[in-house]
This record gives structure tokens, sequence and C-alpha cells, in this order.
């Protein structure tokens, strides 16, 4: 979900993975479920899985232990690149929501969750609807390739971030000019509430929040003002949704202000 989300925050179109996979003990069955994992998130990325690796390596890891990497290609036109150069005072940010924590921020996760509050993955709490911490820590990672197509088919994307570790303050900033920064209006989309258990848990400041986790929006786009409601109907759509949550202003300070 990494690989592709990056390659499309770029405009470009996911073309194919490659896995690698680590273990201590070979376990058929467990490595059926693994690569059926990546299998399920090519098909939601159009993309072809075209072959891995798997190394057994016992003096490395333990028998119950594995490990994931992998690597994804993708092409685009080099007129059609999304870099954010065109972004301008004024334009719109719209955030597409995650599916939970994602891929980042797990290291606090397990500190502030399990470590600090002392809870465990068959944990449930009142705010999780039932599910247990496991269950909700282990939802998949949303693939947006899909969701930004048609966007930039219509070419109303002047840029994306995609919100990975560094949350807001970090990744944002990253498609905006010299000169210009964002303004985020909180409230402007539901915050899941796994979010607001883990800030309790680790009694993490709030803006940290938003420099450690996406926070509930795993993209950003920058739109001009006058093709937003394009935009946003483009993604209604196709069942995608979506809200708009700041706007690109003139930079007065460092960092993405949270107003």
């Amino acid at each position: 979900a990494m690989c592709v989300n990056d390659i499309a925050a770029q405009g470009a179109e996911p073309l194919f993975f490659l896995d690698y996979i680590a273990c201590g003990k070979n376990d058929p069955a467990l490595l059926e479920q693994v690569v059926s994992g990546v299998a399920d998130g090519c098909v939601q990325a159009g993309a072809g899985l075209i072959g891995g690796e798997t190394a057994e390596m016992p003096g490395m890891y333990a028998e119950d232990e594995y490990d994931l990497a992998g690597f994804a290609v993708g092409v685009a036109e080099r007129s059609a690149i999304v870099d954010g150069s065109g972004i301008t005072e004024g334009d719109v940010l719209i955030g597409l929501p995650s599916s939970g924590v994602h891929s980042n921020g797990f290291s606090l996760v397990r500190k502030a969750l399990f470590e600090q509050a002392g809870y465990t993955v068959d944990t449930t709490l009142d705010e999780l609807d039932g599910k247990t911490l496991g269950e909700v820590l282990l939802e998949p990672t949303r693939i947006y390739v899909k969701a930004l197509k048609p966007l930039f088919q219509a070419g109303v994307v002047k840029g994306v971030a995609h919100i990975t570790g560094g949350g807001f303050i970090e990744n944002i900033p990253r498609m905006i000019p010299d000169g210009l920064a964002t303004r985020i209006e909180l409230g402007s989309w539901p915050v899941p509430p796994i979010f607001d258990v883990i800030e309790r848990a680790g009694n993490v400041e709030h803006t940290e929040m938003f420099n450690i986790f996406n926070m509930g929006v795993g993209m950003v786009l920058a739109v001009a003002a006058d093709r937003a409601d394009e935009a946003m109907a483009l993604l209604s759509g196709n069942d995608e949704p979506a809200y708009r949550i700041g706007a690109v202003v003139r930079k007065t300070v460092d960092d993405v202000e949270l107003a």
C-alpha cells in the first residue's frame, strides 16, 4: 500500500510489485496468507505481482518471526507528473479518509497502548464499536490508486501529499512551493476513535499527534478553488468520500498551521 500510494501521489500509475519475505522457518500456510494479502493489494492498485523472494534464515529470525519488504514500479508521462509546482495561494485542500492508523507510528502505538495503558490486542473499548484493539490496528492501509486516477485524467490535481510517517506537519509542506503554507481546519473531517485512544493512553500532545499519525486523512490533494467542486463531484461519483480540510495560504510560519 505504501509503495503504490507513493507512486500515485506523483500522478503515476503502478505497473508491478515484487515482494521479499524473510523468516525463521518456512511455514507454507503462513506464507500463503501473506502472499494472498499482497496479491489482494495489487488488485486494488491495478498492479501485477510479478515475482518475489523468500529467504529462510533460522539464525537471524525466530521460528515464528517473519519480515516483509517490497517495491513497486510505476509510470507516468513526464508532462503529467504531479509535483506541486503549480500550487498557488487560495487553492483548496481536499482530504481522502484513511482506514485507520495505516503503516506508521506503531512504535508509539505499542508503547502507549500496551506498555503504558496495559492493553492487549484482545482489549475491547467502547470507542471502538466492539472491535478488539488488534482488529483495529491491523486494518489494512487504504490504497488510493483508483480513487485518484479520474482526478488525474481530468487534470484537476495540482499536488498530492501522502500522509505517512511525519503526519500532516512533515508531509503536506513537501508539496507546497516556497513562500506558501497550508491552513488546516480541524473538525472538517471525522477522526477515527483509535487516535483519541492512542492520544489519551500515551498522554501525547494533540499537536504532536499530527506530527506522527494521519489522524484520519491518508491523502491530501491541492486543487484550484474554481475546480474544487469538480474534484469533489468526481470523487463522489466514484463513491469516494472526501472532505475540504483547508487551503493554501501565504507563508507566515515555518510549519503547517493547525487552526
